[in-house]
């Protein structure tokens, strides 16, 4: 029991740092070293090299640098322009049908990318300039964005899921395939949402003079087809192996790189210093992500050694919440770190304290991480820290004002609430596909 109150102690001390303004991951180890001191002593350092060790040895880890090439490669290229533009043309007479254009793009990026908050960028600069002029509301225009962009969260490849599947221990491609189903009905809900806008304040979301989308029937699906199918045929080729089996995570994510630069070529989009940009890209987001992972496996691996799971086993214990109050308090508490911190050190803290209480309590492991993913991207949009709106400043003209923002993105929260509660009510949106690969 002595080494309770030191265990209890860790996160109050990280968070101490974390407010002083230390990055997340230099936080997470500098705790895991002073609370492996009382441990280890003198050996301290050896241990936590192990748990290092452990890190660059996670075969599954080595996906995400790929993942985030491919995005990077297809960021620089003209090919987000061609898709906006071909979606453009098939939605644009629909009510909302920039808004959807935008959405539908988000969609297909948030397949190619797999990363939170470039998704978001990246539309952002290419589709906030046209849906101005439109002379769309401020309020629908940043929760098109943000929500769109919050999608590299659910839509497979996300290196959320990676990262979540690795710590967990639970196969990546089942939980690729668990998140399938309520990320296009998520899509779906968003959709619903922009129509049903256009339709009450159509001054909100004018519809696209007809003489933009004026074009021969057949000069139109020659577009499409030459904006459209070689990137949907690289999404399909990357998350179809992986749903299939017929290729590992890691495997697919090389294709999807190599494809990539392979469409840049095609496209006449490649040039040596774009490619460049997007290395060091990589570098950058890899090694951020993945030294807080280093940091959070450190951290969880030491709140273990000094009786953190008994400390948590307790707590939990005098709750006396039951099965469906457990499954509720990790949510919320899942929902609040998301205002605090960055989603991977979320998936580090959380996933290896919940998981042990998750089968013991009738909960399945793959739809509980469904559940996890699905309240990690709300947490991104929620105000008041709300990641997103960060992103969305960053790139919108001036006269975007914040609270026009933070009212923008309030529907968009309440579909990803309603994906959680379908995924709830009905298990089978995640659990059925899964079970096509067996």
């Amino acid at each position: 029991m002595d080494s309770l109150p030191l265990a209890a102690w860790m996160f109050p001390a990280a968070f101490v740092l974390i407010f002083a303004g230390v990055p997340i991951a230099f936080s997470l180890i500098v705790t895991a070293v002073a609370f492996a001191l009382p441990i280890f002593g003198d050996r301290a350092g050896l241990q936590l090299f192990r748990f290092v060790g452990n890190v660059a040895s996670n075969y599954a880890l080595a996906a995400v640098p790929l993942f985030i090439f491919m995005g990077a490669v297809l960021e620089h290229s003209g090919m987000g322009r061609r898709v906006f533009e071909a979606m453009k043309l098939w939605l644009g007479r629909f009510p909302g049908g920039l808004g959807l254009a935008t959405m539908a793009m988000c969609t297909l990026f948030a397949a190619g990318t797999g990363v939170v908050g470039a998704v978001e960028v990246m539309v952002g600069l290419l589709a906030i300039p046209p849906m101005v002029k439109a002379k769309y509301s401020r309020s629908l225009i940043s929760g098109v964005i943000t929500g769109g962009g919050s999608l590299g969260t659910m839509i497979p490849p996300s290196i959320v899921v990676v990262i979540y599947a690795s710590v967990a221990q639970i196969s990546v491609g089942d939980l690729l395939a668990a998140v399938f189903i309520p990320g296009f009905v998520m899509v779906g809900l968003f959709f619903l949402w922009i129509i049903i806008y256009a339709l009450i304040f159509p001054e909100g979301a004018p519809r696209t003079p007809a003489e933009e989308l004026a074009m021969p029937f057949g000069e139109k699906v020659m577009f499409t087809i030459k904006a459209l199918v070689p990137p949907v045929a690289l999404v399909s080729a990357v998350i179809g192996s992986i749903l299939t089996g017929v290729a590992a995570v890691t495997e697919a994510a090389a294709v999807g790189a190599v494809g990539a630069v392979i469409l840049n070529i095609l496209y006449r989009d490649f040039t040596w210093k774009g490619t460049w940009e997007a290395a060091v890209k990589t570098v950058l987001i890899s090694s951020m992500i993945l030294l807080i992972v280093t940091g959070g496996t450190m951290f969880t691996s030491i709140f273990r050694l000094q009786g953190g799971a008994q400390l948590v086993n307790d707590i939990v214990a005098a709750l006396q919440l039951g099965n469906l109050g457990l499954l509720v308090l990790f949510l919320v508490i899942v929902f609040i770190l998301g205002a605090l911190l960055d989603w991977v050190s979320i998936v580090l803290i959380c996933v290896p304290l919940f998981t042990p209480f998750l089968r013991p309590a009738g909960i399945d492991p793959l739809w509980f991480a469904v559940l996890m993913v699905i309240m990690i991207q709300t947490s991104y949009l929620t105000p008041p820290m709300a990641p997103a709106i960060f992103y969305l400043r960053s790139i919108a003209p001036k006269n975007f004002r914040t609270e026009e923002m933070y009212v923008g993105v309030l529907p968009f929260i309440a579909c990803q609430m309603l994906t959680g509660v379908i995924v709830f009510l009905w298990p089978w949106t995640a659990l059925w596909l899964p079970t096509l690969s067996k």
